[in-house]
């Protein structure tokens, strides 16, 4: 009795999803970096759409078509890049990485603070200070297994 009870309990329960349910140690930020470009070039898209005459209703449906498509996708290229940047903070960086990068957290809270702002404005200024912070990151993450990895754009 006392497993059926633990189990419709368990069967009930939120599920936590995580990078990896074990330690797998496998991290890189290229993912934030890939999530990144995609917000960046959705937002440049937006900002280089031309509205159509508002008498030709098919061009207006279109146009609103193509600009929600584009919103949504960097809407949700942000949130992922915020989770992927999430955990490389919260899984991968440790004690002894803040104390040879400092600023760690500043960094990790401005790149957050980056996704917000790229999903509720159209900003390309703002895209490209996200990107500038996966830089930053790219750089200390690979710093801290003392690699040298380039930093080439999947979209140039």
């Amino acid at each position: 009795m006392f497993d059926r009870i633990k189990k419709s309990i368990l069967d009930a329960a939120p599920r936590a999803e995580a990078h990896c349910d074990g330690p797998c140690g496998i991290y890189d930020p290229a993912a934030a970096r890939i999530t990144g470009e995609a917000v960046r070039s959705m937002t440049k898209k937006i900002l280089a759409l031309t509205p159509p005459d508002p008498t030709d209703a098919e061009a207006v449906a279109r146009y609103h078509n193509t600009l929600s498509r584009y919103v949504a996708i960097k809407e949700e290229q942000a949130e992922h890049t915020k989770r992927e940047l999430l955990i490389l903070w919260t899984d991968y960086f440790k004690p002894p990485h803040l104390e040879k990068n400092p600023n760690i957290h500043e960094l990790f809270w401005k790149a957050a603070k980056l996704c917000s702002a790229c999903k509720v404005e159209v900003s390309a200024q703002h895209a490209d200070e996200l990107m500038d912070a996966i830089k930053e990151i790219h750089d200390v993450f690979w710093a801290t297994k003392g690699r040298e990895v380039a930093w080439v754009l999947a979209g140039g």
